[in-house]
């Protein structure tokens, strides 16, 4: 990750280009495959490319204020973490008004995209922003944290197949909830890193409370499940070999990413987090609409 800000002699382009890297807006690779195999699940292939495009733009301005918010909810937090300390706030690069400027035009971006989509997309538009921003002070008062900041990027595929179809289907609840636990999991994982932190400060996560051993116990568990839900997917849409090799490889690379950390030895974890997760996301995505072109337009 970067850990100096880039020096632009406009001030413009120097907040923009600390903007982006506050917000990693590289890693909405995370939750977007899966908004996206939501889109293709919902139209049995292929959505209309207005479609396509319109989830794009909510599914980046979303993420793009909820990362925006939490810097500015975390600012006193991340200025004490010499982790953190050099993020864009507690480093002075950007001040709390601009990034909270920043957090209201994602938010309107996002609503005006949703109202693109259908009227259920608009009128949900502020259920999921209360979601995905009020998940910054969860860990102020419960260690499942973890399991908010997963369901605020498993609401994606539910929210892109209701963009694509206007109602839900319940069997895409279950990659809700697959995505749910992937997060969740892989969130433990790199919380490991703040324990003492963390129980320095009276702030809560797994780690926190059970250890790193225990944590990072759980985060398998977490990841178990994730794929028994992926299978349930595969079983409910009537998906073929394809997306059935599909959570074959998401359990391998899984697998592998587990193999990268330990009780004893965290110092891999950010290749963990980064690489192997999103690796993940597109792998999946890929294979499922492979599955899904392949077979062509049929009934769901």
């Amino acid at each position: 990750m970067l850990s100096a800000h880039l020096e632009y002699p406009v001030p413009l382009f120097r907040n923009i280009a600390n903007t982006m890297e506050m917000i990693k807006w590289e890693h909405s690779v995370f939750a977007l495959p899966f908004a996206l195999c939501g889109a293709m699940l919902a139209a049995g292939g292929l959505p209309r490319a207005a479609q396509i495009g319109w989830i794009v733009v909510c599914m980046v301005s979303t993420r793009s204020a909820a990362m925006a918010f939490n810097r500015l909810a975390d600012a006193q937090i991340d200025a004490a973490n010499p982790r953190t300390a050099t993020r864009a706030i507690p480093a002075g690069v950007l001040s709390t008004r601009f990034v909270g400027t920043f957090v209201v035009v994602s938010c309107g971006i996002f609503v005006l995209a949703a109202s693109q989509l259908n009227r259920l997309t608009l009128i949900l538009s502020p259920v999921a922003l209360a979601v995905v921003l009020l998940y910054s002070y969860t860990k102020r008062f419960t260690r499942w944290s973890h399991v908010v900041l997963g369901f605020a990027l498993g609401i994606a595929p539910a929210a892109a197949w209701i963009g694509v179809r206007g109602s839900l289907d319940p069997r895409i609840l279950f990659l809700t909830a697959a995505v749910t636990l992937w997060v969740g999991g892989f969130d433990v994982l790199y919380a490991c890193q703040d324990i003492d932190f963390d129980r320095a400060h009276g702030l809560n996560s797994i780690p926190q409370a059970w250890g790193v051993r225990r944590a990072l116990q759980l985060s398998r568990v977490l990841h178990a499940l994730m794929l028994g839900l992926l299978a349930a997917l595969v079983v409910s849409f009537g998906l073929g070999k394809l997306a059935v090799a599909g959570v074959v490889v998401v359990a391998l690379l899984l697998a592998y990413e587990h193999s990268l950390v330990s009780a004893r030895d965290l110092s891999k974890l950010n290749a963990a987090f980064f690489t192997m997760n999103g690796v993940i996301a597109v792998v999946f995505f890929g294979f499922v609409a492979a599955d899904l072109l392949v077979r062509g337009p049929r009934p769901t």
